[in-house]
């Protein structure tokens, strides 16, 4: 029978392969539509019309599909100021604030994008040369933003089920679970 800790890492890595797919598949696209236009513009003096607007609707896909990947695998940029302030035994404490502040943040930007959305559609907000409507992209972006703001949340409830011995230690930050992948007397990563 499968652990709950098991069942949620398969559910992740099923999610993590879907927004990896269609983000992939969406720079995909990209980079064959930047080949067509270039080609198109140097050796046939025809550019594909639309190619800028296409491609910054497809950029900004690619980001905020890959925004909740990061966030489940805790692969932000992160700038470890306070790894020397927190002793071993409190880093669980300190990943559960920062990953609640981070959630509440990313919580607080998606519905204020949500709103965005909306009025886009209300307004009739529209690219300027192919007619698309920003609001479906800007709904995209919101949802993602959601999506990560749930992950992090639930990092957050992972780190403080750890902290309290609820769950097995063994995270990327547990200090009880020694690394074996290092020989010994290797000190540097």
């Amino acid at each position: 029978m499968q652990t709950l800790t098991s069942r949620w890492s398969n559910v992740g890595k099923v999610m993590q392969l879907g927004l990896e797919g269609v983000a992939g598949a969406t720079l995909f696209a990209l980079m064959l539509l930047t080949t067509a236009d270039v080609v198109g513009r140097y050796f046939f003096n025809a550019p594909i019309l639309g190619t800028v607007e296409l491609t910054q609707q497809m950029l900004a896909a690619v980001v905020f599909l890959s925004l909740p990947v990061a966030c489940w695998r805790e692969e932000h940029i992160s700038v470890d100021l306070l790894d020397a302030v927190f002793p071993a035994r409190f880093i669980w404490l300190r990943q559960l604030i920062v990953n609640l502040v981070v959630a509440l943040a990313l919580w607080v930007i998606a519905g204020r994008v949500w709103s965005l959305a909306e009025r886009a559609f209300a307004w009739g907000d529209v690219t300027e040369f192919l007619r698309i409507p920003n609001g479906y992209l800007i709904y995209l972006i919101s949802l993602m933003l959601f999506l990560s703001a749930l992950l992090t949340l639930g990092r957050a409830i992972g780190y403080l089920l750890e902290g309290f011995g609820v769950v097995e230690r063994g995270g990327p930050v547990s200090p009880t679970k020694p690394n074996t992948d290092k020989q010994q007397g290797d000190t540097h990563d």
